[in-house]
């Protein structure tokens, strides 16, 4: 008798479950679940896995226009009560074998479908080594790039089902395969539950599947070498989705649905007529519902090719997959969505790699939310600033030759849940360093190209040499948190510029589209060079403290850096004690480390903590009305007497 059989004629005494249940709409990282320590408790207690932070009940279902679509009577049950034999993934199975449930997320389906054509992938989101025999225990590992980082998502394997004991949501033509099943399971818990996977696009799920960037087309605006473009994408590691006009959801008349994404499946050029003819090929994630034009499963125009090149694309299947012409499919479906691990999207350069730099930073009201620049020059100065230097590709050399940079900007909400999180209009400026003085020229940035998307990215060639860019909402006081990263080919040097460290941009009204820049200090300096005797002697000794502080860990990175300054005590300040989030200190680690490690040493915190109290001082000193804020003219002041410039 197989453990399936076991388990579904005799259930175990007892379900496993570690923690309390949560309340609706609590995070699935709170608290943290470890799949393995899970995993192994249940088994040496011969128990299936119960998860209390997506419960098998209408919480993890939503609150929403879902509960419309459901079943009179919704039940859940595990894939080992569903069929005699389940099977967590096959690579026997159909490559698109997937069918969309009640749930409106075509768009997580076709990304889905397009995952399948890369293995490599699929098995980092979906560890194709479970199953539900060996070591079977009802609970299942997912992981997907969220906001910056691989995050991994345990669930248990309850699924809803109707009462004639079919899936309610995604399923698989073959009855006994549930990765896909599970894996929506996983996204739906991730995105607070299966009513916030009702809307999306299908670009959101491509990068939560691999991390890459994606680059929509709008059709109507198609570069005249979209068919070059795409040829070159199919043949690399690439997702390919599209979606048609907007609307609801509705079948037309040629067999296309509104408001709907489709996953491109291929591309192929034949010839009819003596004439080249380019043909797309599309799947409808509902797993039925065929184009009825032409090149059609059922169209004439099929006769027109030679019958082994019919024989190799032809496929009357009712499965949802279908041919039609690139022409018609240009004028069917609204934009086209690309996605690569790589950004080298629209390039036809072979064999040089991208390099990637990534750092987080906040929106502050009041603090780092200054607004775009041009409605905003007041308050525009006050948005984190990120400095990125590029450098020539062959360092021996002085050479001009531009370089691709692809920079993406991703806001992330504070909602747990989806669909709630509301996305504002977001865009970056760019600047560029003038080197015969102390300034920035900005670089044209088109004002639509603020877009209120989850994420969007500018694709620039520019020459070596040293660029600012300012990631920024529409309006100033709007707050977000947001993930910026910056793509090249070229060595590059990617720093964040901190306004506690007094690099802040003003805009001069002498020279429009300039702004004078006061930058960071790039060269150890001596700790006396700027500063009376009497200050320095405040500040020397103390370098027991310092050794007994390193002596643990002769480096630390940001994460201890934040620890140790939050628990310094500062005794020379009245005032309460500061704060430092993760922004300001991965600003400071990107300020010191010198030699590029990624961590500081006990000289160069040294330094940092002697120039952090003499800031401090400075700072209550110019503080004159205790506010705990500097206006402009005592930012000046207290910078001068820092000796910043």
């Amino acid at each position: 008798m197989s453990l399936c059989s076991f388990l579904k004629g005799k259930s175990p005494k007892h379900h496993y479950s570690p923690f309390k249940k949560e309340p609706f709409g609590r995070s699935f990282q709170q608290p943290h679940q470890d799949y393995e320590t899970l995993l192994e408790t249940c088994l040496r207690n011969n128990c299936l896995f119960e998860d209390p932070n997506f419960p098998a009940d209408m919480n993890s279902i939503g609150r929403g226009s879902l509960l419309q679509k459901l079943p009179p009577t919704l039940h859940w049950k595990r894939p080992i009560e569903l069929h005699d034999n389940p099977v967590f993934y096959s690579t026997k199975a159909e490559r698109l074998g997937l069918c969309q449930g009640v749930v409106g997320n075509c768009w997580f389906l076709a990304a889905l479908e397009a995952l399948t054509f890369h293995g490599d992938i699929l098995n980092r989101v979906v560890p194709l080594n479970q199953s539900f025999t060996k070591r079977y225990a009802g609970i299942f590992l997912f992981r997907f790039w969220h906001f910056g980082e691989w995050i991994p998502v345990v669930i248990d394997d309850r699924l809803p089902v109707n009462e004639a004991g079919h899936l309610v949501f995604v399923s698989s033509t073959c009855k006994n395969l549930f990765w896909a099943a599970l894996l929506e399971k996983a996204y739906a818990k991730l995105s607070g539950s299966y009513e916030d996977l009702q809307i999306g696009h299908v670009s959101e799920a491509f990068v939560d599947f691999t991390g890459g960037v994606t680059a929509t087309i709008q059709l109507s605006k198609a570069p005249l070498d979209l068919w070059d473009i795409l040829t070159r994408v199919a043949s690399k590691r690439s997702l390919i989705g599209c979606q048609t006009h907007s609307g609801k959801e509705r079948i037309l008349n040629n067999g296309l649905v509104d408001g709907h994404a489709y996953t491109v499946t291929g591309i192929r050029k034949v010839t009819c007529h003596n004439r080249p003819e380019y043909l797309v090929r599309l799947r409808n994630p509902w797993g039925k519902v065929e184009w009825k034009g032409d090149w059609s499963d059922r169209s004439k125009k099929w006769d027109l090719l030679n019958p082994k090149e019919k024989i190799l694309l032809l496929r009357k299947d009712e499965d949802g997959e279908f041919w039609m012409s690139f022409h018609d499919f240009k004028f069917h479906f609204v934009s086209l969505v690309i996605c690569q691990l790589t950004p080298d999207l629209m390039s036809q350069e072979v064999g040089k790699k991208w390099m990637c730099s990534l750092s987080t930073g906040r929106w502050v009201k009041g603090s780092t939310a200054g607004g775009r620049l041009r409605h905003h020059a007041e308050t525009f100065w006050m948005n984190p600033q990120f400095q990125l230097t590029v450098l020539s590709a062959d360092e021996s050399k002085k050479s001009s030759t531009p370089c691709s940079v692809l920079v993406s900007l991703m806001q992330k909400s504070k909602s747990l849940h989806r669909n709630q999180m509301k996305h504002l209009p977001i865009g970056i400026f760019l600047f560029r360093e003038l080197s015969s003085q102390k300034s920035f020229q900005l670089l044209k940035v088109k004002s639509e190209d603020f877009q209120t998307e989850r994420e969007v990215s500018y694709e620039f060639s520019l020459e070596p040499d040293t660029y600012l860019i300012v990631p920024c909402t529409s309006e100033p006081w709007q707050e977000s948190e947001f993930i910026l990263r910056v793509f090249s080919r070229n060595p590059m040097h990617f720093i964040y510029l901190s306004v506690f460290f007094c690099n802040f941009i003003t805009t001069d009204n002498k020279k429009p589209g300039i702004l004078a820049y006061f930058p960071p200090k790039k060269i150890k300096i001596p700790f006396s060079h700027f500063f009376p005797q009497e200050i320095v002697d405040k500040y020397e000794g103390g370098e027991e403290f310092f050794t007994k502080l390193f002596e643990k860990c002769p480096e630390i990175n940001a994460i201890q850096l934040q620890k140790i300054l939050n628990n310094m005590t500062w005794k020379y300040l009245s005032n309460p004690q500061p704060t430092f989030s993760m922004d300001a200190c991965l600003g400071i680690l990107a300020l010191l480390d010198f030699n590029a490690t990624g961590t500081v040493g006990i000289q160069e915190f040294r330094y940092l903590w002697k120039r952090l109290l003499i800031y401090q001082e400075v700072f209550h000193k110019q503080d004159k009305h205790k506010s705990g804020f500097l206006e402009s003219g005592q930012l000046r002041a207290a910078a001068q007497e820092a000796g910043e410039f």
